[in-house]
């Protein structure tokens, strides 16, 4: 008779955020496929958990689901864990769950924390309609590419960035899905946890060139902050734009930045056309 297929959720920081039937069901299987074997080894230590330990990663899922899916077939049991969160939820996880379906292997999920659904919690955005659209893509088309296809969906838009390219995805979103409330959360549960509220342009201006550390899920609205338009749809004037971010408190300095970024234009170009409409 086949074994069973654990699919347990983890800390995504503290370490406090984990079930009892975790706990117990890492306690009670035959063995547990990690992506970190060092990683997850402190989890096991701190709750006294003594068991077989294997690695199961990106780089070796499909060769290792086939191996555990022969120890399920076997009767052995199998529980599946990433180094923080939920186990296929931009994680490994999903290629052994398919398999084992497809073999009917009983699955069982043992839930527990996710990022993004903490940080919508989080943000105070609406949370009836959710988009989680995973990492962003690493390459600038692509990445603009895959915003794109998401503007339309009438949800709260959440993905998953790393600290060395939120200034860039930032400029993206702003330029491709227009200024929208949007929050970073970051290094939730930790000891440095942080919600940063504000717009995609106040964002933009404030984060391109500077790194945030620690993992990070960026949220944003459905919908363009009122009065406002996306790139290329009768939006505000350079020079509107720039009196609007004054009124906000911005110097004429920083103003010209973020009407650039909204119009996804550089800083000189903006300066051009905020001229040429003076002069009109």
């Amino acid at each position: 008779m086949p074994g069973q297929l654990y699919i347990v959720a983890t800390p995504i920081g503290n370490l406090q955020d984990i079930s009892m039937r975790a706990i117990d069901t890492l306690r009670d299987v035959d063995l547990i496929a990690c992506e970190d074997t060092r990683h997850s080894g402190k989890l096991l230590k701190h709750y006294e958990i003594k068991n077989k330990l294997i690695s199961y990663h990106e780089h070796n899922e499909d060769k290792r689901s086939d191996e555990l899916l022969k120890l399920l077939q076997d009767g052995k049991s199998i529980a599946v864990i990433s180094d923080a969160g939920m186990p296929g939820i931009s994680d490994p996880g999903f290629a052994i769950t398919n398999k084992a379906r497809l073999l009917d292997v009983e699955v069982i999920v043992v839930p527990g924390p996710v990022a993004y659904i903490s940080a919508v919690a989080a943000s105070g955005l609406p949370a009836d309609s959710i988009f989680f659209g995973g990492f962003l893509p690493s390459k600038k088309g692509e990445r603009r590419k895959r915003l794109k296809s998401v503007s339309e969906i009438p949800a709260t838009l959440c993905f998953y960035e790393t600290p060395h390219r939120i200034g860039k995805s930032l400029v993206d979103c702003l330029q491709i899905l227009g200024n929208r409330k949007a929050v970073i959360v970051r290094e939730l549960t930790k000891l440095h946890e942080e919600v940063i509220s504000g717009d995609l342009a106040r964002l933009t201006a404030n984060y391109e060139s500077e790194k945030l550390k620690g993992e990070i899920v960026l949220i944003i609205d459905r919908h363009l902050i009122a009065g406002e338009n996306r790139a290329g749809k009768n939006r505000k004037s350079i020079s509107e734009l720039v009196a609007k971010f004054q009124e906000e408190g911005v110097d004429h300095k920083k103003a010209l930045k973020l009407a650039a970024k909204e119009y996804g234009i550089s800083k000189p170009e903006a300066y051009r056309i905020l001229q040429e409409e003076k002069g009109s």
